[in-house]
């Protein structure tokens, strides 16, 4: 009598194995391409994860993702454990990939100056309830790579780790930082700390050649800019 092995899905694997998990942990750059494809299609078949079943069809494909976009939905199905719907997400994801190849790159707006940073904030920050440090990515031209909450916590105070900052900046490989944080107190002014934060990540910023272009403090619809008042 045969033995039947249950599919194992992507939730009942080692948690260090799971590709969800370590994509919101570490960023979709840092999973292989076998991973991303086994977000897609969450399942592998009896005996045979996700991850090793895209490997074997990436496998077949010669680890081109041009070459998998160009297999028919018949060739995809005759793989065990990959039917009609899963066979047309993957062929969904490779034309999407493509189209997005296929635009013609947009001018991203340059956040040069305060005000430019308080509008790209503002929206998701002045109305915290608890006081929130964000660190902006900048390139080298001052658009923006991205930008990530570095802390969150208490009503009048968080505290920051420096270095997760400058972590968030060489991952980014930006040239230049601006960080954010808000005041729930309505005060847009400076505190002691808000000082020293701006002075250590000054320091830390300096010593891998990156800029801290300003730090602003946002305050119900005001603002604080270091840069603006000189003391960068």
């Amino acid at each position: 009598m045969s033995k039947t092995v249950s599919k194992l899905s992507i939730n009942q694997w080692d948690e260090a194995d799971r590709p969800r998990e370590r994509l919101a942990a570490h960023g979709a750059s840092a999973l292989s391409d076998a991973e991303l494809l086994a977000i897609l299609i969450g399942s592998g078949s009896a005996g045979e994860s996700a991850v090793d079943l895209t490997r074997r069809i990436l496998n077949d494909c010669r680890g081109s993702l041009s070459a998998l976009g160009k297999l028919s939905l018949d060739r995809l199905c005759e793989y065990n454990g990959i039917g009609p719907a899963k066979a047309i997400t993957i062929l969904a994801a490779c034309e999407l990939g493509r189209r997005r190849a296929a635009e013609p790159p947009t001018e991203r707006e340059s956040l040069a100056n305060s005000q430019a940073v308080f509008r790209y904030f503002s929206a998701q920050m002045q109305d915290l309830p608890t006081e929130e440090v964000h660190v902006l990515l900048l390139n080298s031209r001052l658009q923006p790579i991205g930008s990530k909450c570095v802390s969150s916590g208490g009503l009048s105070q968080t505290v920051v780790d420096v270095r997760c900052i400058m972590r968030e900046a060489i991952v980014a490989r930006a040239t230049a930082i601006v960080l954010c944080h808000n005041h729930p107190s309505g005060n847009a002014s400076p505190s002691r700390q808000d000082d020293q934060l701006t002075e250590h990540v000054k320091q830390a910023a300096d010593l891998l050649q990156i800029r801290l272009a300003d730090h602003l403090i946002v305050a119900d619809r005001t603002y604080y800019s270091y840069a603006d008042e000189g003391r960068l």
